[in-house]
């Protein structure tokens, strides 16, 4: 009877399973940079394209062209009934919670951004903690002790790498400079990579001979400006290591890949849970990458004291002040 009992409540479980698998209509919105940006965006179409591949369920994706398109595609999505349905960064918080609000039987997750509703999963990454460390490895990079920050869109959250880029420079050199400029104050400024350039060079007029990115596609332009000034960049998001090789630095990775891929994979499994998650060091929500493509540019001893440094943040020897927390840099 045990064995019969035994062999009922596993097909049971694998029932159950399946009929969460076979509910499940994933789907995406990105913002408007699109899914190729080679960025925070196609960070979280890597990541999509491991779960299919894992699992083999589609994702339904949609890709607007303007804020309005942005409510208009997470509503057409949600009256199809695809759930859970991912909304991918910040600028999408407000257009979320309206819709949210009126499917309160579907599931959806926003990266960036806390949507405190019954039916949202909030995902959001302690990008100060991977920001401290790439500004750590840019002040033993650098050999003039002056480096860069192009942020994209001027708020807080940009501010937050920065800030984290900055106290990292600080960390291992106390006198740096760490000249600062911000692409713009629309979402546009995260895909204007003729700024991004524009900006770079400016900062490598005044001496910096390493430059991060954290602008989404805008960074493309400060990374071919690094590469023909023959300065030093640093990725954002995804690895990007492989953009330039022999520019790139590094990457500050941020696994919004991870945050898709677990939103689709719990639904599936009937896991998927509304709350929210926070990501850092020791989740291993963000880190700084170390590839073939770069790690000619990383000396062994610069590697020791990256993984120390790291080692000290994930234990609290090391704490990183978050602007968010205060929207003040204090350091």
């Amino acid at each position: 009877m045990k064995g019969a009992f035994f062999i009922t409540a596993t097909a049971l479980a694998i029932s159950v399973a399946s009929a969460h698998a076979a509910d499940v209509k994933p789907a995406v919105v990105y913002d408007q940079a699109g899914k190729f940006d080679k960025s925070f965006n196609e960070g979280v179409y890597n990541g999509i394209v491991k779960f299919t591949k894992d699992s083999g369920i589609q994702v339904r994706e949609f890709e607007p062209k303007n804020e309005t398109q942005t409510e208009q595609g997470l509503r057409r999505l949600a009256k199809r009934g695809h759930s859970p349905i991912v909304a991918v960064g910040f600028s999408m918080a407000s257009a979320l919670e309206r819709v949210a609000k009126d499917f309160p039987d579907l599931q959806f997750t926003i990266i960036d951004m806390v949507v405190d509703l019954p039916n949202v999963q909030s995902v959001v990454f302690k990008e100060h903690e991977g920001s401290f460390l790439v500004g750590a490895l840019a002040a033993l990079k650098s050999e003039t002790a002056k480096v860069g920050f192009v942020g994209g869109m001027d708020i807080p959250l940009i501010r937050r790498f920065a800030c984290g880029y900055q106290q990292g420079v600080k960390y291992v050199v106390s006198n740096a400079d760490v000249f600062q400029n911000m692409t713009g104050s629309t979402p546009s400024a995260f895909n204007d990579p003729t700024k991004g350039a524009e900006l770079a060079k400016s900062q490598f007029s005044k001496g910096a001979d390493v430059v991060f990115a954290a602008a989404g596609g805008t960074g493309i332009g400060v990374y071919q400006a690094a590469k023909d000034e023959g300065k030093f960049a640093i990725g954002v998001d995804s690895n990007q290591n492989h953009l330039q090789p022999g520019t790139m630095l590094t990457s500050m990775v941020k696994r919004v890949d991870l945050a898709a891929y677990n939103t689709y994979d719990q639904a599936a499994k009937g896991t998927w849970a509304s709350g929210l998650t926070v990501l850092g060091l020791a989740e291993g929500g963000v880190d700084w990458a170390l590839d073939d493509n770069n790690a000619s540019l990383v000396d062994a001893d610069m590697k020791s004291k990256m993984d120390a440094i790291r080692a000290d943040i994930v234990s609290g020897k090391v704490v990183v002040h978050d602007y968010m927390s205060n929207n003040s840099c204090d350091i």
